[in-house]
């Protein structure tokens, strides 16, 4: 097993009302589970190649429940990626090289059987982790904007979290709103001021890792 860390932020958007039922271990909102994706590696490693400042985008769609399986997914690495750092980051966000049920891209990878091709466009991510906003765009295949949570009263911001001790994919994330349109091989059709979460990714091999 090839040794990995790496440290950066995700912003995702899920399908699903806010908060994610999957964080509290009830089934989707709308029966279905659907996804975008995006992460920025501010500092990392895969062996001896250097994965600091690169970029993975990601779209998934369960007909159920994750762990009911049949998904789909695809991977998208920042066309900026050398040769190198694009098959190292496709091997850890497909689960490989992971301890068995470690993070969450092993089991979305294994509760994912309909893998498609991976592709290397241009990843353009923007995000304030403070302020809960930000956007990504991968052209041909998904753009999504996020957005704080508003009271719907006064209209002003609001601001919640999970907190998951044991989570695999985070400890704590920042819960915001998210709108996702797709135009490529995947469609998602409920991601419309949906679930959405920005947290600090920190892990390898084994897992999550405390955030420094």
């Amino acid at each position: 097993m090839t040794p990995w860390e790496i440290h950066g932020f995700e912003l995702a958007n899920c399908n699903c009302d806010t908060g994610c039922p999957c964080q509290f271990m009830s089934l989707p909102t709308k029966g279905t589970c659907e996804a975008a994706v995006a992460l920025i590696i501010e500092k990392g490693h895969y062996g001896d190649v250097d994965l600091s400042g690169t970029k993975v985008a990601q779209m998934f769609k369960w007909p159920g429940a994750v762990h009911e399986g049949d998904g789909t997914m695809q991977t998208i690495v920042d066309e900026n990626a050398s040769a190198e750092q694009r098959e190292a980051l496709e091997k850890i966000v497909t689960g490989a090289d992971t301890e068995e049920m470690a993070t969450f891209w092993w089991v979305y990878s294994a509760m994912s059987p309909n893998k498609l091709e991976t592709l290397y466009k241009p990843v353009d991510v923007t995000m304030d982790f403070e302020a809960r906003t930000g956007s990504a765009n991968v052209p041909g295949v998904f753009e999504t904007t996020w957005e704080p949570l508003s009271n719907p009263v006064t209209g002003a911001e609001h601001r919640a979290r999970i907190n998951l001790p044991n989570g695999f994919e985070y400890h704590v994330a920042e819960v915001a709103k998210g709108t996702t349109k797709t135009h490529g091989a995947i469609s998602l059709k409920g991601n419309d001021s949906s679930h959405a979460h920005f947290c600090e990714i920190h892990m390898n091999n084994a897992g999550v890792l405390e955030v420094a």
